[in-house]
């Protein structure tokens, strides 16, 4: 399904929700990164997992993974929604952005910026009162691009690898 499109350098590109056939190429864009590199490059021969979890994703409402495609249909760009409801902030529902990726030859034309763009638009037009995203600490570039975009670095996070 086509969420949007974009005119860009490089372009023009279409946002749409991710389908069984992108799990390749989005796992290609995950494995690209250098922080998780050895992680999804180990994991990527074997796929059936990344099926089960797109399955789980594209059946789940307050899911939805993006795939940013090329007119040829390639996907060079992805990320992942997730919609939470809580009660906090007066029964607030945040949207948590996560695998942000773009294609390494199309970065700094706008191609991200205008996915993040669209997304806090989507989130909006979904309801959601905060839009929330962790970044590694080591990613000194991505927090200066998030930072562009209105972000603010306010809390930290923790995590426990089970």
């Amino acid at each position: 399904m086509t969420l949007a499109e974009l005119e860009l350098r490089g372009g023009p590109f279409t946002i749409r929700q991710a389908e069984a056939s992108d799990v390749g190429p989005i796992v290609g864009l995950l494995a690209a990164d250098q922080l998780r590199a050895s992680v999804e490059s180990i994991a990527i021969e074997d796929r059936h997992p990344y099926e089960i979890a797109f399955q789980a994703i594209d059946a789940d409402p307050a899911q939805l993974l993006v795939a940013v495609v090329t007119t040829e249909n390639e996907v060079v760009a992805t990320m992942q929604l997730t919609f939470i409801p809580g009660l906090a902030r007066a029964g607030a529902t945040r949207m948590q952005i996560e695998a942000v990726r773009v294609r390494s030859n199309l970065r700094s034309n706008g191609l991200g910026g205008a996915m993040i763009t669209w997304a806090i638009a989507e989130g909006r037009r979904r309801g959601a009162k905060l839009v929330q995203l962790t970044s590694d600490g080591s990613r000194v570039a991505a927090h200066r691009f998030y930072e562009r975009l209105g972000f603010e670095p306010s809390h930290v996070g923790f995590k426990l690898s089970l």
